[in-house]
C-alpha cells in the first residue's frame, strides 16, 4: 500500500487533478481484456515527459511499482498491477500526433495516440501505416510498440517493429534516453529501440515514437476460398505464399468458427466447409491485382479449394471480411470461458499444428475453434470451457493450453505472435526458452531496472 505521503508527493509533481487514489479510479484501472482484476494503489496521469521522469525517479527511490498503461486492451494481463503500486496512464495527455513528415516518410507520435486515428491521419496525406491489430479502434501506439502488435496485414507488410525507427523513453531512475534515429540507416551503438519493442513496459516508459510510413496503395481486392478440410486450406496457405505472390492478408476460419459466425449472424457461410481462407491483394494498377488473384486462385484450387469467390466491389469485400472480424465474439456459443492463445509456427507447419489441435479437441473434450493470420503462421486457438466456475474443467482447460504451447514449440514456433507474454503466459516461458536465455532476459531487465519497479510480475522476469 502507498502511504499518504507518497500520494501527496506525487500530486505535487503532476498536480492534484492528475493523481487519484479514490475507489472509482482504482476499479476503473484494475483490469484489462483478460478480465482479471488487480487494484492499483493510485492512478497517475503524467502531463509530459518531465512528469514521467519525476514520478519514476521518486518511485524508484521508494521501491514503488509503476505499471505503464495505454488503453488496457491487452489479452495477457500486461497492464495489470499484480503487485499494487501506481498505474501510469498515458492516454489522457500523451495523445498527440506531433509530426507527419511527408518528405522523409516518417511520423512522430506520443504513445497515447489511437492506432486507427493515426492511420486515418496519414492516409489523408496519401501515406500508409500498415500495422492493424484487431483492437485498432481503441488500442494505442504505445501499447502496440510495447507488445509488438501485428494484425491482418502482417502477411505482406510486417508488424509494429518493422515501422519503429526511434523511441524516446524514460528509464526507471528518471533518465531520459533516445533510442534510434529518423534516418533510414543507423548502425551506431546497440539497438536499444529493438530491445524496448515488445518489452511490455518492463524496461522503460515510452514517451515518443518515430514511425516509418509508406505510400498508400491505390487499389485493393478481396477473395475467399472454400475448402473441404482444414489440412487442404493450410497447404494452400504456405504454397500460395511460396508462389511469388504476397497477399496483404491471408486469414482463415475452421469449421467451428464458420458455424459459430453463421449461427450468430446468418450470413450464408458454407457451414459444411472444413475451412475458409479470406485474402486481400493490393497495388496501383488493376492488372496487378488481376494477376495476383489469378495466381492465388490457381494455388488454392491446386490444393483442394472447391469454390473461389472474388468480391466485385467494396460491399462484397466487406461481406467477405465480416466473418473474420466477428468470429471472436461468435465462438462464445461454445462456452462461457474462452482460453484464447495466439501461437505462431512456420507456415509449412500449419497443417501439422491444426491436425494435432484437432486431436486435443477429442482428448480433452473441449470445442477448440481456431482462426487467424495464417499468412504469417499466427493462429488464434480458443479452448472453450462451458462452466468457468467448475475448477476441474478450468484445470483441464489450462492443461490443454499447455499441450498446445508444447506442440507450437516442438514445431519451431513461439508462444505468442501478437498478444505478448504479460501475466498469463509467464508460467510457460521456460517451455520456449532455455535457462541461459531466461538468465539473459533477467540480466537485461536488471540492467534497465535494478530495483524491479517497472511492471513487476510479467514475462517471468522477476528477479529472485
Amino acid at each position: 500500500m502507498l502511504h499518504k505521503r507518497h500520494i501527496q508527493a506525487i500530486k505535487q509533481m503532476v498536480g492534484e487533478e492528475n493523481c487519484y487514489d479514490d475507489k472509482a479510479h482504482l476499479v476503473a484501472y484494475c483490469y484489462d481484456a483478460t478480465r482479471e482484476r488487480y487494484e492499483p494503489d493510485a492512478v497517475v496521469f503524467p502531463r509530459n515527459e518531465q512528469d514521467v521522469s519525476a514520478v519514476l525517479a521518486y518511485c524508484n527511490d521508494q521501491s514503488i511499482p509503476v505499471i505503464p498503461r495505454g488503453a488496457g486492451s491487452g489479452f495477457t494481463g500486461g497492464a495489470l498491477p499484480v503487485k499494487g503500486g501506481i498505474i501510469l496512464a498515458l492516454e489522457r495527455h500523451f495523445n498527440k500526433i506531433l509530426e507527419i513528415d511527408e518528405k522523409n516518410l516518417i511520423a512522430r507520435v506520443q504513445p497515447g495516440v489511437v492506432n486507427k486515428a493515426f492511420q486515418e491521419a496519414v492516409e489523408a496525406r496519401g501515406l500508409f501505416y500498415p500495422p492493424d491489430p484487431a483492437s485498432q479502434e481503441y488500442s494505442t501506439l504505445g501499447g502496440n510498440v510495447s507488445e509488438n502488435a501485428g494484425g491482418m496485414r502482417a502477411a505482406k507488410y510486417g508488424i509494429t517493429k518493422d515501422y519503429v525507427m526511434a523511441l524516446r523513453a524514460v528509464l526507471p531512475n528518471g533518465d531520459v534516453i533516445r533510442a534510434g534515429k529518423k534516418t533510414i540507416k543507423d548502425v551506431a551503438g546497440f539497438n536499444v529501440a529493438g530491445i524496448l519493442i515488445a518489452s511490455e513496459g518492463t524496461l522503460a516508459v515510452i514517451t515518443e515514437i518515430t514511425l516509418k510510413l509508406i505510400a498508400k496503395p491505390k487499389l485493393t481486392r478481396s477473395a475467399m476460398g472454400v475448402f473441404a478440410d482444414i489440412e487442404s486450406a493450410m497447404n494452400a496457405v504456405y504454397k500460395s505464399m511460396a508462389s511469388g505472390i504476397t497477399p496483404v492478408a491471408m486469414e482463415f476460419l475452421d469449421n467451428l468458427s464458420i458455424c459459430a459466425v453463421e449461427e450468430r449472424f446468418h450470413k450464408g457461410l458454407p457451414t459444411q466447409a472444413g475451412a475458409i481462407l479470406i485474402t486481400q491483394v493490393d497495388g496501383d494498377l488493376q492488372e496487378q491485382l488481376d494477376f495476383q488473384l489469378g495466381v492465388l486462385e490457381e494455388c488454392f484450387k491446386a490444393n483442394g479449394c472447391v469454390e473461389f469467390k472474388i468480391a466485385k466491389d467494396d460491399n462484397e469485400a466487406a461481406d467477405l471480411w465480416f466473418a473474420r472480424r466477428n468470429v471472436s465474439q461468435s465462438i462464445t456459443i461454445y462456452g462461457k470461458k474462452k482460453l484464447n492463445e495466439d501461437i505462431t509456427v512456420p507456415r509449412s507447419a500449419l497443417p501439422e499444428l491444426l491436425r494435432r489441435i484437432g486431436e486435443l479437441n477429442k482428448e480433452y473434450g473441449f470445442k477448440i475453434p481456431c482462426f487467424g493470420h495464417t499468412g504469417d503462421g499466427n493462429v488464434h486457438v480458443n479452448v472453450m470451457v462451458s462452466d468457468p466456475n467448475d475448477a476441474e474443467s478450468m484445470q483441464r482447460g489450462y492443461a490443454c493450453i499447455e499441450e498446445i504451447f508444447k506442440i507450437a514449440i516442438e514445431l519451431e514456433g513461439t508462444l505468442s505472435g501478437e498478444h505478448g507474454i504479460g501475466l498469463s503466459k509467464a508460467p510457460f516461458m521456460r517451455l520456449a526458452f532455455s535457462e541461459a536465455e531466461m538468465n539473459l532476459f533477467a540480466n537485461i531487465k536488471k540492467a534497465f531496472d535494478p530495483n524491479n519497479i517497472l511492471n513487476p510480475g510479467k514475462m517471468g522476469l522477476d528477479m529472485k
